[in-house]
């Protein structure tokens, strides 16, 4: 396993892998989450440019998982981590996401996520990551659920999490996000 920065030309397999990922929600009832679109290309572009942007990479050097993450109110605030069901179940996920946390020097990890799907809010935890209560929500995160929320996915219940340095959580074989 290899995590390294995004390419452009590697932008369009981004969304290949979120699609492939995103199928498992049709299987709890979630068919709109499962059909939601992708990032487009110049957001994903963005993220390239402004934020971070890693993928892990099989041996043919492809991208097989990734993770988009922007600095949100003084932490690295995660966007997407999805790895595509071929390659699931192996700490890509994690891999990722520990990465990230060891990139310089983030105060903090923050994300959105669902708060009832095992591979969110729960797998999450176990990374390490706790919920935020009310007063906690920092003003850039209350504006992403607002975003979310104006997208229609507070259809299902949904909560910001933080993750503090050093506080990766305990490894299991089914560390990886859909």
């Amino acid at each position: 396993m290899r995590i390294r920065t995004v390419t452009r030309d590697e932008l369009p397999l981004l969304r290949g892998i979120e699609r492939a990922a995103g199928e498992c929600f049709r299987g709890i009832g979630m068919p709109e989450v499962a059909d939601d679109e992708p990032l487009p290309e110049p957001e994903l572009a963005r993220h390239l440019d402004e934020g971070t942007a890693l993928v892990v990479v099989d041996a043919t050097d492809r991208p097989v998982a990734y993770l988009i993450a922007e600095p949100v109110d003084g932490a690295l605030h995660i966007e997407q981590v999805s790895v595509h069901p071929d390659h699931a179940r192996r700490g890509l996920g994690r891999a990722l996401i520990d990465h990230l946390g060891q990139l310089g020097g983030a105060t903090a990890l923050t994300l959105t996520t669902f708060a009832e799907v095992p591979w969110n809010a729960p797998y999450y935890a176990r990374c390490g990551f706790r919920p935020l209560a009310a007063e906690e929500i920092t003003p850039g995160l209350r504006e992403i659920r607002r975003q979310e929320a104006a997208h229609g996915l507070d259809r299902w219940p949904r909560l910001c999490m933080r993750r503090d340095p050093r506080s990766s959580g305990a490894p299991g074989p089914d560390d990886d996000p859909a």
